[in-house]
């Protein structure tokens, strides 16, 4: 399988890491953090492993460990670096690769040089995660628009959270982007109940046949 999808998110911290397990788990794929800005505590490298319950073979090494948690342009600069985009080409394996940039969309890379950018110059599709707490639509819409803007194919929404049935319909319609599905807070969150709440919430055929119109 060739696939290969980008899970952006509209924020930091919306559950996009936790949502690239279960994808790259149901897909039996490979995952790629290009951009790892943090090594104190579990890298989101090492997030996914654990809850996709994935072979260390099946992570991609990042092509930057950064040491400080900030946005990615900032950190390299505290380790005296600068991104090169030229590192930043998604790799090439022997399956379906899910690759989750860091934070959201805008967040810088360097400082001629937006995520989002970076993702319309690979030319791959995007999956979009957004919470369903307070302020999610305008942080969706405005997020659908920058991606939209940059003809970047959007295969659709995975809302993350507790249930809000009204947002979750206003931001695919006004959005016009397809609502894949939600994926619920999880206490405990153990890899088995992850699993089940993906296979429960999202269909992987239906993802893969969006996706079949990208690059």
């Amino acid at each position: 399988m060739t696939f290969r999808v980008v899970i952006a998110g509209t924020d930091t911290d919306v559950g996009k890491t936790v949502f690239a397990a279960a994808l790259t788990h149901a897909l039996d794929g490979y995952y790629w953090k290009p951009v790892q800005a943090g090594l104190a505590g579990e890298t989101d490298a090492q997030v996914v492993a654990r809850l996709g319950g994935l072979a260390p073979d099946r992570i991609v090494p990042e092509a930057y460990r950064l040491n400080t948690p900030a946005s990615p342009h900032r950190a390299a600069e505290i380790d005296g670096i600068e991104i090169d985009p030229a590192r930043l080409a998604p790799p090439s394996v022997p399956g379906a690769l899910v690759i989750e940039p860091a934070g959201g969309l805008a967040v810088p890379l360097t400082r001629r040089l937006l995520q989002i950018d970076l993702i319309a110059a690979w030319k791959l599709p995007v999956i979009l995660c957004a919470s369903t707490r307070l302020g999610t639509i305008n942080h969706s819409l405005l997020s659908i628009e920058a991606l939209k803007r940059r003809a970047i194919p959007l295969l659709g929404l995975a809302f993350i959270g507790e249930e809000n049935a009204d947002s979750e319909r206003t931001i695919s319609a006004f959005g016009g982007v397809r609502r894949l599905g939600r994926l619920p807070r999880l206490e405990p969150l153990t890899p088995h109940a992850l699993q089940q709440a993906f296979a429960a919430n999202f269909s992987v055929a239906d993802v893969l046949g969006v996706g079949s119109m990208g690059p």
